[in-house]
Parts: C-alpha cells; structure tokens; sequence
C-alpha cells in the first residue's frame, strides 16, 4: 500500500489550499499584469475608486462614483478584481470601472 501524499500550499489570492503543483503553474513569470482605467498596475491589496456609476445585479443597489472599495484581489482574469463593500459580498469588478487610489 502507497501513501500518495501531496504537499499543499496556502494561495493568498483565493483564500484556499491547493496542491503544490497547482500553486507553481499559477504563478507564471509572464503573467499579464492587471491595470485599472487609467494603466497603474494594481495588486492584492490594493485599495481603488469607482469611476462611474455601478448597478449592482442581484443586489439591487447602485455603488456610486467615488466610493473607495478596500483590499481588492486579483483574478486569474486580468480584467477583474475580487473585492468586498460593506454591503455586498463577493463582488467582482472589472478594472475599467475603476483607478487606484
């Protein structure tokens, strides 16, 4: 009898553990780089403002231009980001909708 053991590595981006071979692929040297409307490069952590007007689906709620939106998350998309608003959770945005702050 083997014991198939496999490592596992804690991936801050999604808050999950994954298997060690699984976090390598993610962190490509040649990723594209994630940049909000006016081209700064964002990363986790980050804090950015709306540029416009959102209508949030499902939530039946407008986040209004200029509201700052705290430790965002990036996606394997690099045009969204994960983040969190007081009142609504699990929100994703595109990165054209908003600027670092």
């Amino acid at each position: 009898m083997t014991d198939a053991h496999e490592d596992y590595v804690y991936d801050e981006a999604s808050g999950e553990w994954v298997p060690a071979g699984q976090a390598a692929a993610a962190a490509e040297p040649d990723a594209v780089p994630v940049r909000d409307a006016a081209g700064t490069v964002l990363v986790d952590g980050d804090s950015v403002t709306l540029i416009k007007d959102l209508k949030v689906k499902g939530a039946n709620q407008t986040l209004k231009q200029g509201t700052v939106i705290k430790s965002i998350r990036l996606t394997a998309d690099p045009e969204e980001i994960d983040c969190r608003h007081e009142s609504i959770k699990g929100l994703v945005l595109r990165t054209e909708f908003v600027r670092k702050r």
